[in-house]
Order: C-alpha cells, then sequence, then structure tokens
C-alpha cells in the first residue's frame, strides 16, 4: 500500500513542491515499480490536479530522472559523510554501519533499491545511476579501512566483503527465527570483517 502524505494537499492550499513529487514517487516506485509512476495515478492519490505536475515537471520522463537523480545523489553524500571522520574512529563507524545496514535495515529504503535494480535493467540512466552508487559505496568502504590502519590491498578486500555482507542482508528477506540467528552472530561477523591481519 503506498504512504500518502500525513496532509495531502486540497484545492484550497498551496501546490505540491518538486522535491514532494519526486519524494512521493519514490514510494510509489518501492511499493509499485516504475510501472506505477503514471501523472494521472500520482495526482490522484496526492489529491491534486495534474497542473501541479506540470509546474515542476516537463513530462513524465522528467519525473523518473529526477526520482533516480535524488536516489543517486542521496545515498552517494551518505557513503562520504561516513568517511568525514578522524582515523581513530574508522573502526568504529565500520561497526556501526554493519549493525545498521545488517540489523536494522530500512525497509522502503530497501524496496526502493529493489525497484531501482530491476528498473536498471531496462534503462541505461537507471543503470549508470546504480553503478554509481555502488562504485562510491565501495570506494567510500575502502577508505574507512586504510582510515583504520589497513593496508591498501586489505581494505579493498575488507571494503568488498563489507559491501556485500551488508548489501545482500539488505535484500534478503528474513522469517524471525532466521533474523534472530543473523542477529546473535552479527559481533563476529562483524569482528572477522574487522579483524587484524596475521
Amino acid at each position: 500500500m503506498n504512504t500518502l502524505p500525513a496532509t495531502p494537499v486540497s484545492a484550497g492550499r498551496p501546490a505540491l513542491d518538486r522535491t514532494a513529487w519526486i519524494d512521493f514517487a519514490t514510494q510509489v516506485l518501492a511499493e509499485d515499480g516504475v510501472e506505477g509512476l503514471r501523472i494521472e495515478v500520482l495526482a490522484r492519490k496526492l489529491n491534486v490536479t495534474k497542473g501541479s505536475f506540470y509546474w515542476h515537471f516537463k513530462d513524465r520522463q522528467a519525473l523518473l530522472n529526477s526520482v533516480v537523480t535524488a536516489w543517486r545523489d542521496a545515498r552517494v553524500q551518505e557513503v562520504e559523510q561516513h568517511v568525514a571522520i578522524p582515523a581513530e574512529e574508522a573502526r568504529n563507524r565500520i561497526h556501526r554501519i554493519l549493525d545498521l545496514y545488517s540489523t536494522h535495515p530500512n525497509q522502503l529504503r530497501m524496496r526502493t533499491e529493489l525497484a531501482l535494480r530491476d528498473w536498471a535493467r531496462r534503462d541505461t540512466f537507471v543503470a549508470t545511476a546504480v553503478e554509481t552508487v555502488d562504485q562510491a559505496r565501495l570506494k567510500n568502504a575502502i577508505r574507512l579501512f586504510r582510515l583504520a590502519g589497513y593496508s591498501e590491498v586489505e581494505a579493498h578486500t575488507r571494503a568488498l566483503l563489507l559491501f556485500t555482507h551488508v548489501f545482500g542482508l539488505s535484500m534478503m528477506m528474513f522469517e524471525d527465527s532466521i533474523a534472530h540467528d543473523i542477529a546473535q552472530s552479527h559481533s563476529a561477523i562483524a569482528e572477522l570483517i574487522t579483524r587484524t591481519p596475521g
């Protein structure tokens, strides 16, 4: 079910701004895929006229591009913030990332990413955005391990392991019993990823 804004826009209220359209379209993308992003449908769910849409976007493709661009830029900014820390905090930051994305996944973010990756198989613009995010995630994970004192080779290997572990778990749907087992194993997995060589 799509999540509508807490206060739907009515005829007596100001039209939605561009960001509100993009945010709502991203929610719909997560629930219904790109096929759900139809101007008439979005306007009806938001209780606004199509004129509100065309005030901000030339056409549907402009909205689609904006959704992808906003997602890409937000994810890249997020991972860059993870490494804007002193070197002595790097190891703890790695553990916090593992905890945040492995044991406390954001369901809306997960569904959005799945929808984008499915869409990317058919659209080169989306595929390029997904690749940009993946490269940023890996690059900044390597930087974190380098800050933590690992060699270039070790940093690359551990960053790849961190990335695939976190991303793999976030893309999987677990029953409660399995999720409990993962939570129990979390500390051991984090220690394996950050263990000092030798």
